[in-house]
């Protein structure tokens, strides 16, 4: 999925990345605001995943969210 696509569903996703990953705050999900590469580095920041761990469960998640 690219940038604009995420961007422009992130208020349809942004309730299940609250669920997805209970670490993020309110605050963290505003601060997203749809960009995949802000999403990345909160889950880097909150769970201490490497770069590439958090792109790929973003990745997953986003798989998911889709089907």
């Amino acid at each position: 999925m690219n940038d604009d696509i995420f961007s422009g569903k992130w208020k349809q996703f942004k309730g299940s990345a609250r669920a997805q990953w209970g670490k993020l705050t309110d605050d963290d999900v505003s601060e997203v605001a749809g960009k995949f590469e802000h999403l990345v580095g909160k889950l880097q920041e909150r769970y201490g995943h490497a770069k590439e761990d958090a792109t790929e469960a973003v990745n997953e998640w986003i798989e998911k969210l889709k089907s």
